[in-house]
C-alpha cells in the first residue's frame, strides 16, 4: 500500500477506526512518519493483524478514561463513525455517543494532549446552495440522519473539549483503494454499463485518500488549525458524467451508458428498508440515502485548509481513478 509519510506527527498518536477505509490509511502513514500508533479498537471487534492496540467500548467511559490513561497519546484521531443505520438513534450511538465519551475521556485524563482530530463530513453541513459550493461560514444544513449526528458529534466536541485542542476535518467524496462505496461504479463499468440514475449532470466534490489522510496529519500539527474545521476537496467540482468516464477509462475502456429515472432510487431505497425491518440490518441505500442522492450538487471549497495549513490535493482525478481500479483488480475485487 503506498502511503504517503509526515514526519512532523511525531510521539504516541491514538486512532479509532484504523482498520477502517480512511483510518487504515491514516495508520500506516503514521507510521511510515516515525509515530507510534495505537488503535482503539471495540470489544468484540476482530483481533488487530498487525500494530498495537487498546481495548474499549464507547459507552463505556471508565474504560475509555483506562485505555487513554494506559497509552497517554501526544495525538488522538477521532476517525471511527458509522454511515448505515436503521434509525437516527444508530446514528446517534456510532457518531455521536462516542465522539462525546471519547474527547470527555480524554479531557479528563490527558489534558496536555498536542491535538485531538475529527473526522467529520460534508454532510453534516449539507448540500451546495444557490450553486455556491459550501464554505465554513456557512450556516450547516444536514437533509439526513448520518449528516446531522455528524453536525451533533462536532458540537459535542467543541462543547465538551475544555483546554484540549480540537481540529475538525469534513472531507468530501473520498475515493481510493479499498473504498467499498464507490466501488460499485466500478464493478459496473467493468462489466461493460456505465449507469446514471438522474445524475449524470449533478455535481459533487470529491478527494484522493491519500491527499484525505495528508490533510489530517498537516493539521493535526498546524497552530493555525486550532479550533477550527475545514472542508477537504481536491479541486474544483465535478459532475457525475465527468467522474463515471475516468471509471470507465480505468476499467473496461468503453461502457454502454444507462439512464434510468431517479424514481428507481426511491423504490429500491423503500424495498431495501422493507428488508431491513426482516432481518435488522442496516443497508447502504434506503431513503436517507436516496435524499442525499437527490441533492443537485455536494460541493464545497477548500480554500481555509489551503490558507492556513496549506493543504493541496497532489493526485489528479484520472490518476486516482486509475491507480484505484488497478487495486480492485489486483486484490481481486474486479
Amino acid at each position: 500500500m503506498a502511503v504517503v509519510a509526515q514526519p512532523s506527527v511525531q510521539g504516541k498518536v491514538l486512532v479509532t477506526g484504523a482498520s477502517g477505509f480512511i483510518g487504515s490509511r491514516l495508520r500506516a502513514a503514521l507510521s511510515a512518519g516515525g509515530a507510534e500508533v495505537v488503535a482503539l479498537r471495540r470489544s468484540g471487534s476482530p483481533a488487530a493483524t498487525s500494530g498495537a492496540a487498546v481495548t474499549a467500548d464507547y459507552d463505556d467511559l471508565d474504560a475509555l478514561r483506562a485505555a487513554v490513561r494506559d497509552v497517554e497519546p501526544d495525538y488522538v484521531f477521532h476517525v471511527a463513525g458509522v454511515t448505515k443505520g436503521v434509525s437516527y438513534e444508530d446514528f446517534q450511538r456510532g457518531n455521536v455517543m462516542p465522539t462525546a465519551n471519547l474527547i470527555d475521556a480524554v479531557r479528563d485524563v490527558r489534558p496536555g494532549l498536542r491535538r485531538f482530530v475529527m473526522a467529520s463530513s460534508l454532510a453534516a453541513f449539507g448540500p451546495a446552495m444557490n450553486g455556491c459550493p459550501v464554505c465554513e461560514d456557512d450556516d450547516p444544513h444536514p437533509v439526513e440522519h448520518y449528516g446531522q449526528s455528524k453536525l451533533e458529534a462536532e458540537q459535542a466536541l467543541r462543547q465538551r473539549a475544555g483546554g484540549v485542542p480540537w481540529t475538525i476535518l469534513r472531507p468530501s467524496a473520498v475515493y481510493g483503494p479499498g473504498d467499498v462505496d464507490f466501488f460499485n461504479l466500478f464493478k459496473s463499468a467493468a462489466k461493460g454499463i456505465n449507469v446514471f440514475f438522474g445524475n449524470q449532470a449533478r455535481t459533487f466534490s470529491c478527494i484522493y485518500v491519500d491527499d484525505c489522510v495528508r490533510a489530517f496529519l498537516t493539521a493535526a500539527t498546524a497552530d493555525e488549525a486550532r479550533g477550527k474545521g475545514y472542508f477537504l476537496a481536491d479541486g474544483a467540482p465535478l459532475t457525475w458524467e465527468a467522474f463515471q468516464a475516468q471509471v470507465v477509462r480505468a476499467t473496461r475502456g468503453k461502457a454502454f451508458t444507462l439512464n434510468l429515472p431517479e424514481a428507481l432510487v426511491s423504490v429500491a431505497a423503500a424495498a431495501g428498508e422493507l428488508v431491513t425491518k426482516v432481518d435488522h440490518k442496516p443497508r447502504l441505500l434506503n431513503r436517507q440515502k436516496a435524499i442525499m442522492g437527490a441533492q443537485d450538487a455536494w460541493t464545497c471549497a477548500c480554500d481555509a485548509a489551503r490558507e492556513d495549513f496549506g493543504f493541496e490535493a497532489e493526485m489528479p482525478l484520472e490518476d486516482g481513478v486509475r491507480r484505484t481500479a488497478e487495486w480492485y483488480r489486483k486484490n481481486g475485487w474486479l
